[in-house]
C-alpha cells in the first residue's frame, strides 16, 4: 500500500497546500480549521455559506476554487429528526457527498469524507474492522452508508474515515452536557449497555494531514480514541477527571440507565459501535492514545478551575 512515511506528511505541512473543509462551523469542522489555519492554505465553509441540500449551489462554489484536499466534516446528525426527515438526511448525508466527489475527482484532488460508527447494526461483540458488513438500523445510518459508498465509487483515492463519539470544545458534546448537569444536579445518570469509543477532535486534526496525499491508497479508515466503554464509564471519567482539575460539581457518580429506558428515542442505536484501529495503527506505526486519556486533556485544557468552559 502507498501510504507515505512521517517524513513526507512532513513535508506536505511546508508546501501549503490549499485545503477546503465542509462543515467548518461544527465540533470537528472547527477543530479542522484551528489546526490547519497557520499549516496550510484554508478555505472554510459553514452551513450558512454552503447549503448541502442544493447539489448546485455545491457545484457552483466549489468548482471555481481550487484546491488540493476537501475535507467533508459536514452532515445531517440528528438521528431521531433524520428518521422524520429522510429526504433531507439522503440529500445532505449521501447525495451532496457524491457531488462533492465528483468535483474533486475532475480536479484531481483528495477528498476526505467523514462517516460514523452507526453505519453498524451493533450485533458484533468484538470491534467492527473496515471488512465488516455495514449494516445500519436507522435512516441516519442508511444515509451516512450511502454516502461512503457514492464517495467511493467515485474516485478510488477517496478516503472515507469512521469516527464514534465525537467530542470537542467548539460544540457541547455528551461530557459537556453531563458536566453542566453534574453541576447543576446531585444526581446524574446515563446509559451502561451502549458501547462505543470518544474521539477527540484535536485528535483526528493532528492525525489527518498524512493522508492528504492524492497518492495515498483510499478506501475506509476507522479512527477513534483507543479503549472501549459505555456512556455510563464515559461520563463517570469525566467527572473523575473535573473531581482531580478542582472543578466543583454537585453530582460525583453517574448513575446507571439502559437503553430500553430511553422511550423518548425515535431512532434505534446499536449498541456495540466500537471500532477497530487496527488498521490505522499498521499503517501509520501509531496506535491513538487512550480515550481517558484524551477525555483528561480535554477538561484540563478547556475547563478553568472555576469550572468554567472557555476555549
Amino acid at each position: 500500500m502507498c501510504w507515505p512515511a512521517r517524513s513526507r506528511a512532513r513535508e506536505l505541512l511546508k508546501t501549503k497546500s490549499k485545503i477546503v473543509i465542509i462543515g467548518c462551523g461544527g465540533r470537528l469542522g472547527a477543530a479542522l480549521m484551528r489546526e490547519y489555519h497557520d499549516k496550510f492554505d484554508v478555505t472554510g465553509f459553514n452551513h450558512l455559506q454552503l447549503d448541502l441540500e442544493s447539489l448546485d449551489e455545491i457545484r457552483k462554489k466549489l468548482c471555481v476554487i481550487d484546491f488540493d484536499v476537501l475535507i467533508n466534516a459536514a452532515a445531517f446528525t440528528n438521528v431521531d429528526l433524520c428518521e422524520r426527515e429522510r429526504d433531507q438526511a439522503l440529500r445532505i448525508n449521501a447525495e451532496a457527498p457524491c457531488v462533492v466527489a465528483e468535483i474533486c475527482q475532475d480536479k484531481n484532488a483528495r477528498l476526505v469524507h467523514f462517516s460514523t460508527d452507526y453505519v453498524f447494526d451493533g450485533e458484533k461483540r468484538e470491534p467492527y474492522t473496515e471488512s465488516d458488513p455495514a449494516n445500519p438500523i436507522s435512516v441516519y445510518g442508511e444515509s451516512k452508508r450511502a454516502g461512503e459508498k457514492f464517495v467511493l465509487q467515485t474516485g478510488d483515492r477517496h478516503l472515507v474515515v469512521r469516527v464514534s463519539w465525537v467530542f470537542g470544545p467548539d460544540r457541547p458534546s455528551f461530557i459537556d452536557g453531563i458536566i453542566k448537569r453534574a453541576r447543576e444536579s446531585n444526581y446524574v445518570d446515563a446509559i451502561a449497555d451502549k458501547f462505543s469509543m470518544p474521539t477527540y477532535t484535536r485528535d483526528i486534526a493532528q492525525m489527518l494531514p498524512q493522508f492528504f496525499e492524492l497518492n495515498v491508497e483510499g478506501g475506509i479508515l476507522h479512527f477513534a480514541n483507543s479503549g472501549e466503554c459505555s456512556w455510563q464509564e464515559y461520563a463517570q471519567w469525566a467527572l473523575d477527571c473535573c473531581a482531580s482539575e478542582g472543578i466543583a460539581l454537585k453530582a460525583k457518580t453517574v448513575g446507571a440507565l439502559k437503553v430500553a429506558d430511553m422511550k423518548d428515542w425515535i431512532a434505534r442505536r446499536p449498541v456495540y459501535s466500537v471500532l477497530s484501529t487496527a488498521k490505522y495503527s499498521r499503517l501509520t506505526g501509531d496506535s491513538p492514545r487512550a480515550w481517558r486519556d484524551a477525555v483528561a486533556d480535554y477538561i484540563r485544557h478547556f475547563y478553568g478551575i472555576d469550572g468554567r468552559f472557555h476555549s
